[in-house]
C-alpha cells in the first residue's frame, strides 16, 4: 500500500541510503539525479527515480541544501536595461530555453538586472554572500566587470557568447561568423552587388564576428570591401535607422542591407521607406535572429536563425553540471568549455 511504501526500514522517512541500495547504485548518484544533474546515464536515472517511487522518498530541500552548502537557486544576470529586456525577442526566447532546463530540476531561478553601476554593485553584494549556487549571463560586453567578479567570488557561471577568443569561462553561442556569412552569401547570390552592414554593438564579440563574415564573404566573392558600406549600431531599432539613413546618405547607390538583429531590421526598414527605396526591388534587406518580428514584417524579413532558446538549454545543462560536482578538475574542465551552434538562414520576400 502506499502509506507501507512510504517507510523505511527503520519505520521513518525512508532515506537516502535506502534509495541508494533499491537502486544498486552509491549514494552519491542519488544525489546527483536528485538534484538533477546531467551526468547520470538515463538507465541509472530510471532506476533511482524508480527507487524513490517505491519507498515514497521525500528529499528534505532545506537540509540538504544547508548541508551542501547550496541555495537551490541560479540567477540569470542580464546587464542591459529592462526596457530593453522586455523589447527585444532575444532575451525571452532565452529565458524560455532556460525555463525549460530547470523545469525538471528544484532550482528556482532569479532574474537579476544590473544595467547601471548602482544595480551592479548591489549584485555584487547579492552574490558575495553567496545566495545563488551559479549564475547565467547574457549580453556581455567586452569591458563588463562581472565575469571577472564571478571568477573571483569562485560562482559557477556560464556566458551566453565569449568576451573574446581567450575566454576562460564556459560560454554557449550560435555561430556568428557562419551566419554573417551566409547572410552575404545569399545576397551575392541574388545579383546583389553594394552589400552594406549594420552592425550590433561593437564591444560585443559576437557583433565582431559577424563584421568578419561580412568581410569575408565579400572578399571570398571577388567583392571590394568598403568601410564606407559599414554602419556601427546598438541592436536597437533607433539603431537600425540612424544607421540606415547614414549608410544612404554616403552610398545612395547600395543594394541591400545585412542587419545585424531582425529589430535593427525593422529600423532600417522605416529608413528605406522614408528615402522612397523598396524592398527588395531598390534594396535587400537581412536580418538575425529570425525573431516573430522577421515573420510579421512586411515584406517577411529574410533572416539568420540562431538557435537562442537552444541556447539557454543548453547554457543551463552546463552550470547545472558544475553546480552538481564542484570538483576542481571538473570545474577547470567546463571554464574551458566553449559550445557554439550552427546557424541557418530563412529566406523570405525582403530579399
Amino acid at each position: 500500500m502506499a502509506g507501507h511504501g512510504a517507510r523505511g526500514r527503520s519505520g521513518g522517512r525512508p532515506t537516502l541510503e535506502e534509495v541508494a541500495a533499491r537502486a544498486g547504485v552509491g549514494r552519491g548518484t542519488v544525489s546527483r539525479v536528485i538534484n538533477g544533474s546531467p551526468r547520470v546515464s538515463d538507465a541509472t536515472r530510471a532506476a533511482v527515480e524508480a527507487a524513490v517511487a517505491e519507498l515514497g522518498y521525500v528529499p528534505n530541500t532545506a537540509a540538504r541544501a544547508l548541508a551542501a552548502n547550496r541555495t537551490d537557486a541560479i540567477a540569470l544576470v542580464v546587464p542591459e536595461p529592462e526596457t530593453r529586456f522586455f523589447a527585444e525577442p532575444y532575451f525571452s526566447d532565452m529565458l524560455r530555453g532556460v525555463g525549460a532546463a530547470l523545469s525538471d530540476t528544484r532550482m528556482q531561478l532569479l532574474l537579476i538586472f544590473a544595467g547601471s553601476d548602482r544595480e551592479r554593485q548591489r549584485l555584487a553584494e547579492y552574490l558575495a554572500a553567496h545566495r545563488v549556487d551559479g549564475v547565467l549571463l547574457v549580453s556581455v560586453h567586452a569591458d563588463d566587470p562581472l565575469p571577472d567578479m564571478l571568477s573571483q567570488l569562485e560562482i559557477p557561471a556560464v556566458i551566453s557568447g565569449p568576451r573574446s577568443a581567450a575566454e576562460t569561462l564556459a560560454s554557449v553561442d550560435s555561430d556568428n561568423y557562419g551566419g554573417a556569412r551566409q547572410a552575404v552569401e545569399h545576397l551575392i547570390g541574388r545579383g546583389r552587388r553594394t552589400v552594406a552592414h549594420i552592425t550590433g554593438r561593437l564591444d560585443v564579440y559576437g557583433a565582431q564576428r559577424r563584421i568578419d563574415g561580412y568581410r569575408d564573404a565579400l572578399r571570398d566573392a571577388g567583392h571590394e570591401v568598403d568601410d564606407l558600406l559599414v554602419e556601427p549600431g546598438d541592436f536597437s531599432e533607433d539603431g537600425g535607422r540612424r544607421a540606415m539613413a547614414a549608410l544612404l546618405e554616403r552610398r545612395p547607390d547600395l543594394d541591400a542591407v545585412f542587419a545585424a538583429s531582425d529589430v535593427t531590421a525593422a529600423g532600417a526598414r522605416h529608413a528605406l521607406r522614408d528615402a522612397g527605396r523598396r524592398i527588395p526591388d531598390d534594396v535587400a534587406l537581412v536580418g538575425y535572429d529570425d525573431s516573430a518580428i522577421a515573420r510579421h514584417m512586411d515584406p517577411p524579413l529574410t533572416s539568420v536563425r540562431q538557435p537562442i532558446e537552444e541556447m539557454g538549454r543548453a547554457m543551463t545543462d552546463l552550470l547545472l553540471a558544475e553546480v552538481a560536482d564542484r570538483r576542481p578538475s571538473v570545474s577547470r574542465e567546463l571554464e574551458r568549455r566553449q559550445m557554439v551552434l550552427a546557424t541557418e538562414l530563412v529566406a523570405r520576400a525582403s530579399s
